[in-house]
């Protein structure tokens, strides 16, 4: 399945908040659609589904993607929920959003792709390009970048940054100096239903 490009509040109003994908809030409250005013008895596969969609939706990935990420927590040393969740909080585009270089996931995505970012002062251009401690990532030195990422940071979308990331607002850069630990993940999920979700396919 490829990669989600419809009307985001639709998706919140059914999974919930969704930082990493928009800002907006919706007024109402009940699922879209037709029968979203029913009430349902949830099955257990459906509270794992919603799980693994809020996952998929908040980091912009994949089906594949997210599948492969399963694939590589599981062969590492211990929970498989947490590895998760650390490998997909310490994607670029995700690094770019919890410093608050962009208000969104997409809008992090946006600028990666444009080359409007450096990691390690050389350009790149891979959303995915998973982060390491020591990793700084800063804005590319030109005014049209410049002016962008300064207009992000004085309205970021979330208002706290992570404990593992600092932040360098002069001069548009920031610096990854460990790993994130499970109370900074900023969404709302239980890890564990996404990891049953997988293995019982």
């Amino acid at each position: 399945m490829s990669r989600y490009r419809g009307p985001r509040l639709r998706i919140c109003r059914k999974l919930g908040e969704l930082p990493g994908l928009t800002r907006k809030i919706s007024k109402k409250q009940i699922p879209a659609g037709e029968h979203g005013q029913r009430s349902r008895k949830t099955s257990e596969y459906a509270m794992r589904l919603e799980e693994k969609q809020k996952i998929r939706f908040n980091y912009g990935i994949t089906e594949k993607q997210l599948s492969r990420y399963i694939k590589i927590a599981k062969k590492a040393q211990g929970s498989t929920g947490l590895l998760l969740l650390q490998i997909l909080e310490m994607r670029l585009d995700n690094i770019i959003f919890r410093l608050g270089l962009a208000p969104t996931i997409p809008a992090a995505r946006q600028l990666v792709n444009h080359g409007h970012i450096f990691v390690n002062n050389k350009n790149l251009n891979i959303c995915s390009y998973q982060c390491k401690p020591g990793d700084t990532i800063r804005c590319k030195n030109k005014s049209c970048s410049e002016k962008l990422v300064q207009k992000y940071l004085n309205s970021p979308g979330l208002v706290n940054i992570p404990n593992h990331l600092e932040l360098d607002k002069a001069k548009l850069s920031g610096k990854v100096n460990g790993i994130i630990e499970r109370d900074w993940v900023a969404l709302q999920l239980n890890e564990l239903l996404i990891v049953e979700y997988y293995s019982r396919k």
